[in-house]
């Protein structure tokens, strides 16, 4: 199901400026070229939005005999937006311009005194400091994208029962509402997952993909698909749902409610602690002695310690993650065949070899291999990319009439 938000029927006014912005400088000629519009009524209409500071003449292209072209672009400081992350480990908050260049980002560690009232007080005073820094005023913020963990009630901007926040009271959460009382922005909520791949997709819009998929693995999983450069929405949120994808019928189930065999009881930050856990306590892990804690102590940090110190148990229990989540990017590979894959997450960024194990095993396991391989890749923006396209978001629904 397509997002009927970035659906509504666009303007002649709409469909320019758009194209402006995404070709970065184009002349008159260029845009008749490309629209059905008369050379009077193309000329009114780039009259009117520099008029209205929407764009600017940037001066003149190469002659092709006759006068010198005059070249257009949008105009950066018509407004701004802002962009949010939330999600388990930290959130980001970015301010951009309207050529979506980052003025400003901050980010915040996710601990358990971070809850959803703190961290709105945060994003507040945080965006205060960084329109006076710009000398922005806050009339000229023009929307409040943001992009969480979920599950979500998109329509109603609220986040409703996400696992594993360090703070208590993330159950419920109407975050639109929260942000646009303190900061007095109107606000709209999304899935990290799918900002990120707005954000992802924007970057590399000079090579104009149409079908990319997006695969984030760290305390769970999360995914989005765009097609004819859409994102994909189902009847339910389903940014999580490929953490339950079931890849061994006779597996662990990871906690009271997920499927047995779920690839994210095999892929994340907790499926690799409860397994290095269990492992210490039958005593088949070296991580107790090595670092001289207990079983229920081993946590995230120690693995990934052991794994930049490239100790064999730590490479051993990494590359099995890895080879189940190349497992995991096959079967949604052979279901939706992109053009590009792109993975991030803490998992991808442990080591290299986690990413290449990954790889190998989702190409060797890819139908129509080798006719058919998708680019992979770890994305331009990698940790801005959610904060960015929460930002895309908002800008891409700027009401032009």
């Amino acid at each position: 199901m397509i997002d009927q938000r970035s659906h509504r029927l666009p303007s002649p006014k709409r469909m320019v400026y758009f194209d402006i912005a995404e070709r970065g400088t184009v002349s008159k000629a260029e845009l008749l070229g490309r629209f059905s519009l008369s050379g009077t009524s193309m000329t009114r209409l780039l009259e009117e939005m520099t008029a209205e500071g929407l764009i600017l003449a940037s001066g003149f292209g190469p002659s092709s005999g006759g006068r010198r072209p005059i070249l257009y672009e949008t105009n950066p400081a018509f407004g701004y937006f802002c962009g949010l992350e939330i999600s388990r480990f930290h959130s980001a908050l970015g301010l951009f311009d309207m050529r979506m260049n980052p003025l400003s980002f901050v980010r915040w560690r996710m601990d358990e005194k971070m809850t959803p009232q703190a961290l709105a007080d945060r994003v507040a005073g945080a965006v205060q400091a960084a329109l006076r820094e710009q000398g922005i005023k806050q009339e000229q913020v023009l929307g409040f994208g943001i992009g969480s963990v979920g599950p979500l009630d998109r329509e109603s901007g609220i986040i409703l029962q996400p696992l594993h926040f360090p703070a208590p009271g993330w159950a419920n959460v109407p975050i639109c509402r929260l942000i646009e009382e303190r900061t007095g922005f109107a606000a709209q909520l999304d899935n990290g997952a799918n900002t990120a791949l707005i954000g992802e997709h924007w970057s590399m819009r000079s090579a104009n993909p149409q079908h990319m998929l997006y695969v984030h693995t760290g305390v769970g999983l999360r995914s989005a698909m765009m097609s004819y450069g859409q994102i994909i929405y189902g009847s339910v949120d389903m940014e999580g749902a490929i953490g339950q994808m079931i890849v061994q019928s006779d597996g662990p189930q990871l906690y009271d409610g997920s499927n047995f065999g779920a690839l994210e009881a095999y892929v994340s930050v907790q499926a690799l602690e409860k397994r290095a856990q269990t492992h210490a306590i039958m005593g088949a892990s070296p991580l107790t002695e090595l670092f001289g804690v207990q079983p229920e102590q081993i946590r995230y940090d120690l693995l990934l310690e052991a794994l930049r110190q490239e100790h064999p148990y730590a490479m051993e229990l990494f590359q099995q993650g890895a080879s189940f989540f190349g497992i995991g990017l096959a079967n949604m590979i052979n279901m939706l065949h992109p053009e590009i894959v792109i993975v991030g997450g803490t998992l991808i960024q442990s080591h290299e070899m986690f990413l290449r194990t990954a790889i190998d095993i989702a190409r060797k396991n890819t139908y129509y291999h080798p006719q058919y391989q998708p680019v992979f890749s770890e994305g331009e923006l990698k940790e801005d990319a959610v904060a960015t396209g929460a930002a895309l978001m908002m800008w891409k629904q700027l009401e032009l009439r």
